[in-house]
């Protein structure tokens, strides 16, 4: 049983040759899907399924979050950085030079650098990337600290506010960004793919929004998909 179900499988993967992956393709050729993409003979198309919209200065206002009044800031992402300090911009909020900054990795803490003059007293990340290393660097850092957590409209991580609430640190959770789905209609129209790879719900609902059921043909053979956590 074992082994048909290997050659199954091996036939099933050696049917694959064109693959949609829901992201922008990667800055760098190391990255593995193209290991993977030559090592099966595989074409693979990059376009991102969603994108990131700002949210205006005018409806940000109606969530009467003053900004000024938290010392330290809690990002996630580059895009929340950039969406932070364009709100602030729009606001025409001072950030305080003594504010600090959180942030779950080095990469996204040096990011910082293109906004404030990066110093390590007030700049910190966690050691290894996961939301636990950079709660032990905030738990040396929290008392009489005000938490600003800048989220998206469509999704905030849970595991982040309800440690702050647990460790009873004052904070609010403004939504400054929103996830939208993008226009990929002439790519879902002009190329038949085996798979189509998606990493978040977002990109399964932009699928839907491009090519709604009632007005989308089946092609003679569908293809797979297949959600994915992040890489």
């Amino acid at each position: 049983m074992v082994k048909n179900g290997a050659k199954q499988a091996a036939a099933t993967v050696g049917m694959i040759k064109k693959i949609l992956i829901t992201q922008p393709r990667p800055e760098t050729d190391k990255s593995p899907y193209f290991e993977l993409a030559r090592k099966h003979d595989l074409s693979l198309d990059f376009h991102p399924f969603i994108k990131l919209e700002g949210i205006p200065a005018k409806e940000f206002r109606k969530q009467k979050v003053e900004i000024a009044a938290y010392s330290a800031v809690v990002f996630t992402s580059r895009n929340a950085i950039d969406h932070f300090f364009r709100t602030c911009e729009e606001m025409k909020v001072n950030v305080s030079q003594d504010t600090k900054y959180f942030c779950i990795t080095e990469a996204v803490a040096l990011y910082l650098q293109k906004f404030i003059l990066y110093r390590k007293r007030k700049v910190f990340y966690g050691a290894d990337g996961t939301n636990k290393s950079m709660f032990d660097v905030i738990n040396k850092h929290k008392e009489n600290e005000k938490f600003l957590y800048p989220c998206s409209e469509n999704q905030q991580d849970n595991e982040i506010v309800n440690w702050l609430k647990t460790n009873k640190c004052e904070f609010v959770t403004p939504f400054m960004y929103r996830t939208i789905s993008a226009d990929v209609k002439d790519v879902l129209v002009g190329t038949e793919y085996d798979i189509i790879c998606f990493f978040t719900p977002s990109g399964v609902k932009s699928l839907f929004d491009n090519a709604p059921v009632s007005n989308r043909t089946e092609p003679r053979s569908a293809p797979s998909a297949a959600i994915l956590p992040v890489p």
